[in-house]
């Protein structure tokens, strides 16, 4: 069985992001349901903290898959022509443990993280929330419209990045890109005002939204930081809200956002109501009344980049999309 190297070009034509928030969904139920092994990821920090090597393996068995995604993250990268996440999702199949995939991960990271914002938006912002704040102006800000774009009927955004330059560029191209009116602000508290749905997808390592702008009612996606020592959110933004996450192993661990507010005594982990996938599947609650203010709390996890692959390469056989390399193989039995 030949693998499939599949381009990061080919991930966005075969991964439209309403098929990949269906996805994450089902992903989020297999894991609630205690049927995918999503062990914490492993990373090392490089030399002079230039970024970190990122190991995320896990397996699933609906779709029956294992793999791995290996990625470097380098938050410099902002402003320049190269991703901040770059590396390769390695997809197997069950039967013998053949690789039948290598997919761009910088790809699959920008549209499942997304997509998870999309499920977790779905089930928690008000369903008239038309007013979207985006803080940041990457790869993960454009994506991020997109998936609130397909869950909400957005009829404004606001976007805030320190770069004056590239926040009007992002505003100009989004408006292109999706037909909906995208004002770049001079500051967060101006992109956040009034604001019914709020994206976080910074790599600012301090707070940038704090609890003091958000309103009554607003759902918040905090998507930016993945790692104990950076976070978006101040600890006021975080304790006036209920936290809903992906995963509470993931988080206790791994999440500044959740991790600086504990360390100074302000919250405790009952704060955390529970996991995405326990919405889903009608054993937790979501939001309780429009005046609650709900956030997610995203980390990433290996089994949304294996649902998001598998799908990918099961697309490109069906297309005839990749390059087909020979990975291993049967062997003869030796006497």
């Amino acid at each position: 069985m030949p693998c499939l190297v599949i381009s990061a070009a080919e991930v966005r034509r075969l991964l439209p992001m309403p098929v990949c928030i269906d996805l994450m969904a089902e992903a989020l139920m297999t894991l609630a349901r205690d049927e995918a092994i999503n062990p914490l990821r492993h990373a090392i920090r490089l030399p002079d903290d230039a970024g970190i090597l990122g190991l995320m393996p896990g397996s699933m068995t609906s779709p029956a898959t294992f793999g791995l995604k290996v990625v470097s993250v380098f938050p410099r990268n902002h402003g320049t022509s190269y991703d901040s996440h770059q590396g390769a999702v390695m997809v197997f199949e069950t039967e013998h443990g053949a690789p039948v995939a290598i997919v761009d991960a910088g790809a699959i990271t920008a549209i499942r993280t997304a997509a998870a914002s999309g499920v977790a938006t779905r089930l928690l912002a008000r369903e008239g929330a038309r007013a979207l704040a985006i803080l940041g102006s990457g790869i993960q800000a454009r994506a991020h419209i997109e998936a609130m774009v397909a869950v909400r009927p957005i009829s404004h955004v606001r976007v805030f990045s320190r770069d004056p330059v590239r926040r009007q560029r992002f505003a100009d191209e989004a408006i292109d890109a999706f037909g909906v009116p995208v004002d770049a602000c001079d500051s967060a508290e101006a992109a956040v005002a009034g604001a019914d749905i709020i994206c976080t997808t910074t790599s600012s390592k301090e707070p940038l939204l704090r609890g003091d702008w958000l309103e009554p009612g607003c759902h918040v996606n905090a998507v930016g930081s993945s790692v104990r020592w950076a976070r978006e959110l101040d600890t006021a933004a975080v304790l006036k809200s209920r936290l809903y996450v992906d995963r509470v192993e993931s988080t206790v661990h791994e999440a500044g956002d959740y991790l600086f507010p504990l360390k100074e005594g302000a919250l405790d982990e009952h704060h955390i109501v529970g996991e995405i996938g326990d919405i889903l599947l009608g054993t937790l609650p979501g939001r309780q009344s429009d005046q609650e203010i709900t956030l997610f709390k995203s980390l990433g996890l290996a089994v949304e980049d294996l649902a998001a692959a598998h799908y990918v390469h099961a697309e490109a056989v069906r297309t005839g999309a990749g390059v087909p390399v020979t990975l291993g193989g049967a062997t003869s039995a030796s006497a």
